[in-house]
């Protein structure tokens, strides 16, 4: 399996407003350097009051299909 990461800074408000619409994608640049899209719905069980922050792992298999993300460090 592969895997990247991500360091991410999502306000509550921007969330709400920009990625919680069904089929919205996130767009960030992965600590490798690689610029990477994902589907925001992998983020909302890390929303909290202050939005979601923090590093992750998110794991893929070898077509490129998203299997799991989790929160590291």
């Amino acid at each position: 399996m592969n895997e990247i990461i991500v360091d991410i800074r999502i306000s509550p408000d921007e969330y709400i407003k920009q990625y919680r619409n069904p089929g919205c994608m996130v767009s960030t640049r992965a600590r490798d350097g690689r610029t990477v899209r994902f589907p925001a719905d992998i983020l909302q069980s890390f929303l909290l009051h202050n939005g979601i922050v923090g590093s992750f792992k998110i794991v893929f298999d070898s077509a490129g299909k998203f299997k799991r993300i989790e929160r590291i460090g």
